[in-house]
């Protein structure tokens, strides 16, 4: 099928929830069996860090917040792991309570669909194109679990989760309750959200979006590169199936979407979130820019807010400060398909990876006077 040509995918209501939603409590609870100094790094798309204290794994909502509570009440420390793409664990691992969210359940209504926290991000996205609907196509092949979208308001290919995100079901460990949040109150912005902000605060269950049924077409495509991919303008719909397809393409390009004997996708995809700079501030790294490489290069920018607010590239700052793709030689490096991911190549340590990070803030820093900050979160560590 031809991009521009339109096609009707088949309307359908899917359901696949096999946890009780927080609607749905059980009424009896069996304890979850720890697993007692257990290893992390398995669980992560880095495959680094060292053991936890204890893991538990829960599926169904009741089970994580019974693992939440029982932390909190014995005062340990608790870790929530979803699909482990955006991890940092330090070597020493964690000394607490690691919490994986294995839940499940997809429910799909018309234009409405509920996410258990531990779906599958890039298969839910797969179900959604199959079933003909758009808002969360170009999402497509991004690793981790449906529950961490919410948190880091992941975006990619000109889609943010926050443009079709409804609600959030979420226990609030302050109040102890189960609690709903509208689009309004997750107070999402540039990878950042309420969740983000709080990280103490709220452990996510479910995610409802509402998307769009557009005949079987996209939304209007909006990132530049998948326009050109596509043969397209931006603005334009295409089949569903081709925009997921092309984004995956382009992801697997960049070394994105996860391959076991690919040590380029041994990583947590963009390491840093790419610079918001104020009016002030741009002007200044324009004239570092031109001191640097000269009067006749421009740096990708992309307007950013209000009070003229400028975002632009961390790839272009990293390649520019001399960090290229493949760049390093132990066994952290630079991805060899795309700048903006630090790569385990087999035998590397947490240690190994953030002596590779620190060097690149600090290049980076050094030539464009911009402090670049990780998009992972790190635990039991800092860069």
């Amino acid at each position: 099928m031809s991009p521009g040509l339109t096609s009707r995918a088949p309307r359908a209501r899917l359901t696949g929830v096999t946890g009780p939603s927080p609607r749905r409590r059980a009424r009896t609870l069996e304890p979850v069996q720890p697993l007692l100094d257990a290893p992390l790094a398995p669980l992560t798309t880095f495959r680094l860090g060292g053991p936890a204290t204890r893991l538990v794994t829960a599926t169904t909502d009741d089970e994580v917040v019974a693992a939440v509570r029982e932390a909190d009440a014995a005062g340990t420390p608790l870790l929530v792991v979803g699909g482990g793409s955006n991890l940092v664990i330090g070597d020493k691992g964690f000394d607490g309570t690691a919490l994986r969210i294995a839940t499940k359940g997809f429910d799909l209504d018309g234009t409405k669909l509920e996410l258990a926290a531990g779906e599958v991000w890039t298969d839910a996205v797969a179900r959604t194109v199959e079933a003909g609907l758009a808002g969360i196509e170009c999402l497509a092949g991004i690793p981790g679990s449906a529950g961490a979208t919410p948190i880091q308001n992941v975006g990619a290919y000109g889609q943010d989760v926050s443009a079709t995100v409804t609600e959030v079901v979420a226990y609030d460990r302050r109040t102890e309750e189960t609690v709903t949040l509208t689009n309004a109150e997750c107070a999402f912005s540039y990878r950042h959200s309420l969740f983000k902000e709080h990280p103490e605060r709220y452990v996510v269950l479910r995610v409802r979006f509402d998307l769009e049924d557009a005949d079987g077409l996209s939304a209007p495509i909006k990132y530049a590169e998948t326009a050109r991919a596509l043969g397209v303008e931006a603005g334009d719909r295409v089949p569903l199936a081709a925009a997921r397809e092309t984004v995956l393409r382009l992801r697997a390009g960049k070394g994105m979407v996860l391959d076991p004997e690919d040590h380029d996708t041994w990583s947590a995809g963009s390491f840093f979130t790419n610079p918001i700079l104020t009016a002030e501030e741009y002007e200044t790294f324009l004239a570092r820019v031109a001191g640097r490489l000269g009067e006749d290069v421009t740096p990708p920018a992309f307007p950013a807010g209000e009070d003229g607010a400028v975002k632009t590239s961390a790839a272009w700052l990293i390649d520019r400060a001399g960090f290229t793709k493949g760049y390093g030689s132990g066994p952290a490096r630079i991805s060899t398909k795309h700048t903006l991911a630090l790569t385990n190549r087999g035998e590397a340590t947490t240690e190994d990876l953030l002596a590779l990070a620190r060097e690149v803030v600090a290049g980076v820093h050094e030539a464009f006077g911009i402090t670049l900050v990780n998009e992972p979160v790190t635990v039991g560590v800092e860069l």
